[in-house]
């Protein structure tokens, strides 16, 4: 739900830092505040799964990057700051980390859909990951059980490269991780 600071007036990043911290997800897209309640067990267990996949791949293959499980405060410009359920930054972009947060654009964020969530994850956040430079966006649907992912293009745009299912134990994959391969019946078994 997003809670304006006022009428007209976009709320910064530095302004939202300085929020006390509640427990919960505080995020801010163009200047609005949107806050979240703590997600679900089923959510948590999937953010956890791709987490465990992709850490036990870079501890083999850690010339490749970092691998980041939230909360981790991601500060993409003065009034957008996301706290994805996920995110790697590739050895190149190591200067965007900070001991507090990071600050810049992330090469793959990865979001799992919680109803209160959904509209946004799918809507105005890809379309600031899009604006942003994001590479790679994963797009984790526990209730269809599969992942949609948004890559970025030779042309720059940002589509939606593939629609993975579980149903059919597809294989999570991704050109930043090369070799990595997580199934999708593993992902979503017993959700």
């Amino acid at each position: 739900m997003p809670v304006m600071s006022g009428p007209q007036k976009k709320l910064t990043s530095a302004e939202l830092l300085l929020l006390p911290d509640d427990g919960k997800r505080h995020e801010l897209i163009d200047g609005v505040h949107y806050v979240t309640p703590s997600p679900r067990i089923p959510h948590q267990v999937l953010v956890g799964r791709i987490f465990v996949a992709i850490a036990n791949f870079l501890a083999v293959h850690q010339h490749l990057g970092r691998v980041f499980l939230s909360p981790v405060d991601v500060v993409m410009s003065e009034h957008d700051l996301v706290v994805p359920d996920l995110l790697f930054v590739t050895r190149d972009q190591q200067s965007i980390l900070t001991d507090a947060n990071v600050q810049g654009v992330p090469a793959l964020v990865v979001e799992v859909l919680s109803p209160s969530t959904r509209r946004r994850d799918e809507g105005i956040k890809r379309k600031l990951f899009d604006q942003k430079g994001v590479r790679e966006y994963w797009v984790v649907d526990p209730k269809a059980m599969r992942v949609s992912i948004c890559r970025r293009a030779e042309d720059g745009s940002f589509p939606i490269v593939t629609t993975l299912e579980a149903s059919i134990d597809d294989q999570l994959s991704s050109p930043l991780l090369p070799a990595f391969s997580l199934s999708m019946r593993e992902l979503f078994a017993e959700i």
